[in-house]
């Protein structure tokens, strides 16, 4: 998209996005721990059950974050096409997950993390903000949620 080129609807924007969580690999995960120090990562995710899910190790800042924080912003990385997510989290362990968030994120993946190392978790991340835009002309009607409802 060239800037010269009129903005998206916002409808068009919610199905752009919702094209991006189906069709992207890696999201741009950022936390902060307790006193406040950012954390920025990118992880394989996958879009299920209107939820993203992600994995990494309980055992690594991200992980520790995400559970004691239970919060997250999540980015794609084209800054051409901006697309924030903030969101509430939810942590289980590879026992505890539900099966189908772990199978959708196997098959998108290609990796089971509940068959590796028990240090693992998912985390599910319940969209309850989205903002989507291209360029600056798109800025006025960026929001596409708020308080986890869709606007469009």
């Amino acid at each position: 998209m060239k800037i010269t080129e009129p903005p998206r609807p916002p409808e068009q924007r919610k199905a752009d996005l919702l094209h991006r969580l189906e069709r992207e690999i890696d999201i741009w995960v950022a936390t902060a721990d307790t006193e406040g120090v950012p954390c920025l990562v990118p992880l394989w995710f996958a879009w299920h059950d209107q939820a993203v899910w992600l994995c990494t190790r309980l055992t690594n800042p991200t992980g520790r974050n995400l559970r004691d924080g239970r919060r997250a912003r999540l980015a794609f990385g084209d800054t051409r096409d901006v697309v924030l997510v903030d969101g509430d989290v939810e942590t289980f362990t590879t026992q505890e997950v539900p099966s189908k968030g772990a199978e959708a994120f196997r098959a998108k993946t290609g990796w089971d993390p509940r068959e590796d190392h028990a240090s693992y978790a998912f985390f599910r991340v319940r969209p309850i903000a989205v903002q989507a835009w291209c360029e600056e002309h798109e800025l006025p009607r960026r929001h596409l949620m708020r308080d986890g409802v869709w606007l469009v």
